[in-house]
This record gives structure tokens, C-alpha cells and sequence, in this order.
């Protein structure tokens, strides 16, 4: 697993892990002056405001980008809601109060596609593999949850198997619409389902084969 390689400036100090990196573009695209990958190094933490930098990086769907605060200013905080939205033809991002086997984060994006070499999180590998999947599901008949969608969200890979997530969370589509609030649930991470977002069990078929939860 690589490090995370910190950037500090006189206000914020910023950190990235490329395993965690989709390639969303959030921070060039917002912030070329501070991100920009033709430069070395390619982030300057002193040339945007403070602010600024922590509002794009709260963006970052992937968690690959992170701060903290230098100048008194607040660090990034869980939101109120756990919320997990199924992306285009691509991963499961995830924002809330996260522990991602085990490890407490507030934005993750988890592979679908079952091609990661970094699983569970997504490093983009669904674009080479040609992976189709919707990010517009049906919605579920009947929420099982309740309005309470806050709190810890433990999401766990399971050995060869689908991702388990435990704690309320609201289900969206990729573009926001709600699609199930629920206490437990099971994403396909194999890729072969015919329920995508969720496991119906077709690991077993294909032989999906990946690390479960961490040791201890």
C-alpha cells in the first residue's frame, strides 16, 4: 500500500495516496494554480487560499486528497448523512462516517468492476476493462431504513465475495436520486451481477477471487 506523500504550506498542508486516485480531475479543473501533474511538485498548498483549497478537496469523491488545517482553520468533519452513490460505468462512492475495513475516512470510491489492483478502492481499471453498468438502478419498493442515515458505516470486502456494509446509508444514483435507505446492505464487487448495484451471489459462478478483511 502506498504512502501518502504531504504537501505543507504556511496555511494548510495537503496529502495524496495515488492508489486512492480515480482521475476525477476535481482539483486541476478547480484549482489549476495549485494542482497541476505538469508541474514538479505538482500541488503548491500556497497558491489559493486556505479555504478555498479545503472546500475543492472535500470534493475529491475519492479520498485520494486530504488536508489539514495549518492556521487554526477547521479540519474536514464526516457529513451528517452517509451516502453511497452507484457511478456510470464506474465505481461506488462513498461520503459519510466511514471506516473502510477498518481504516476511518470521510470519502471513498470502491471498486464494482471487479478489475482493481487496488481493492477494494477503485483505481480506475473499469475504464480498460470496458465495464458497463448503470448508475441509474431501479429504485427499491419500500425504503427498510428510516430518516436516520448518519453514524459509523462499516464497509467491508469480504473474502472472494461481495462488499458488506453495515450502518444507515441512502442509496443514489449517480446524478443524486434516491434509490433505498437501508441498515445493511451487499454490493456486487465482481462485476457479474444481473442486480447490479447488489450481489446476487454470481462471485461464486465467475470464481471472483479477492483479499477479504484485514487480520485483526
Amino acid at each position: 500500500m502506498a504512502k501518502r506523500r504531504s504537501y505543507a504550506g504556511r496555511a494548510i498542508e495537503i496529502s495524496f495516496d495515488m492508489e486512492r486516485c480515480i482521475h476525477a480531475r476535481n482539483c486541476f479543473l478547480k484549482l489549476p494554480q495549485v494542482f497541476d501533474p505538469a508541474r514538479k511538485p505538482w500541488v503548491d498548498p500556497d497558491a489559493a487560499p486556505a479555504e478555498e483549497i479545503a472546500a475543492m478537496i472535500r470534493t475529491c469523491p475519492s479520498g485520494a486528497l486530504a488536508f489539514r488545517r495549518l492556521d487554526g482553520g477547521r479540519d474536514e468533519t464526516p457529513p451528517v448523512l452517509n451516502r453511497v452513490a452507484v457511478l456510470e460505468n464506474g465505481p461506488l462512492a462513498f461520503a459519510g462516517d466511514l471506516r473502510v475495513d477498518g481504516e476511518a475516512m470521510t470519502r471513498a470510491t470502491i471498486c464494482r468492476c471487479g478489475a482493481s489492483g487496488s481493492k477494494p478502492f477503485c483505481d480506475y481499471a473499469h475504464v480498460a476493462a470496458g465495464f458497463a453498468a448503470t448508475g441509474e438502478p431501479p429504485a427499491k419498493d419500500g425504503d427498510a431504513g428510516t430518516d436516520d442515515r448518519g453514524g459509523v458505516l462499516e464497509i467491508t470486502p469480504l473474502e472472494n465475495g461481495p462488499l458488506q456494509v453495515k450502518g444507515a446509508v441512502e442509496v443514489t444514483s449517480g446524478t443524486g436520486h434516491r434509490l433505498n435507505v437501508t441498515k445493511t446492505v451487499y454490493f456486487c464487487r465482481c462485476g457479474n451481477s444481473a442486480n447490479k448495484p447488489y450481489c446476487d451471489g454470481s462471485h461464486k459462478r465467475v470464481g471472483f477471487t479477492a483479499a477479504g478483511p484485514k487480520a485483526g
